[in-house]
């Protein structure tokens, strides 16, 4: 793996498991870029279980790509996070995990991980 490609997958992996390390994980579904080529380094410190799907077939990760399309309603792609500080990124998390979903049947996020209702108007 060229240098570059493996620090940017070392970052990677170190990312994800801070960010899950006490998190309830029992699977990953990634896409299948190259950053998660050190996938097995999240396995072993979350005890999760990895999916990659199959090539240039999005929809077997329905939800990742519409909480893509959610987020690119305040972070267009390809744009540069450095440019935002943190209290507008965390402003924009909120309100995406206070947003009721029709896969969670119009439970939010937040109402689904903390196992509380909401009573949004």
């Amino acid at each position: 793996m060229h240098n570059r490609q493996s620090q940017k997958a070392t970052l990677v992996s170190q990312a994800t498991i801070n960010a899950l390390v006490n998190q309830p994980v029992h699977t990953i579904t990634p896409d299948r870029g190259k950053e998660f080529a050190k996938h097995q380094e999240i396995t072993d410190h979350l005890k999760a279980t990895i999916y990659f799907p199959p090539p240039r077939q999005p929809w077997q990760r329905g939800s990742n790509e519409n909480t893509n399309g959610l987020l690119r309603e305040y972070f267009p792609k390809g744009s540069d996070t450095n440019q935002w500080d943190n209290q507008y990124i965390q402003t924009k998390v909120a309100k995406l995990n206070l947003r009721p979903r029709k896969c969670l049947n119009w439970r939010t996020p937040y109402e689904v991980y903390y196992q509380k209702v909401l009573q949004l108007v």
